[in-house]
């Protein structure tokens, strides 16, 4: 098969783990860390996303300890960011210069009213070079309860 002639919904990522936007960011990095993911898409109630977690975005805003980070939420860390994104019908090849040119190594998929059904990573990209592109089209499958933890502090931290 082209890689030119690709579409994103050939090679996306179809099971995705994600957060809503009032989790903390304990919960956010223990999620991607169980779940081996390095993005972490946050979408409302309704499934419409509003950014793209990184573990660099964790990272990179983590203060303080694991009672601060449980108490903090992720929505604030995508404040004024732009997050691009992408269609099932658009070309692969459009979504990589996407990526390139917004210089991140993944990118969300978008249907109908906003609403996040898969993401394009720079593996799954790799994958469809080497001529691997997925086989039978399955539904997306959006996990936001896949894990449930509740920090335990030490009586004298938690307050």
């Amino acid at each position: 098969m082209d890689v030119q002639n690709l579409t994103v919904a050939q090679v996306m990522s179809r099971t995705l783990v994600a957060v809503a936007p009032d989790e903390s960011p304990l919960m956010a990095w223990e999620i991607m860390r169980r779940a081996g993911v390095h993005h972490l898409p946050v979408v409302d109630r309704r499934g419409c996303l509003r950014g793209v977690l990184t573990r660099e975005d964790l990272t990179a805003r983590w203060s303080g300890g694991p009672a601060e980070q449980s108490r903090a939420r992720v929505h604030p860390l995508l404040a004024e960011r732009r997050c691009p994104h992408t269609t099932l019908d658009a070309r692969l090849a459009d979504a990589a210069e996407s990526m390139i040119g917004a210089g991140v190594d993944a990118i969300p998929v978008l249907g109908e009213a906003n609403r996040l059904v898969g993401m394009v990573t720079a593996t799954d990209v790799l994958r469809a070079v080497a001529g691997r592109t997925a086989g039978p089209q399955k539904s997306p499958e959006l996990l936001t309860g896949m894990f449930r933890l509740v920090p335990v502090m030490p009586q004298d931290q938690a307050e």
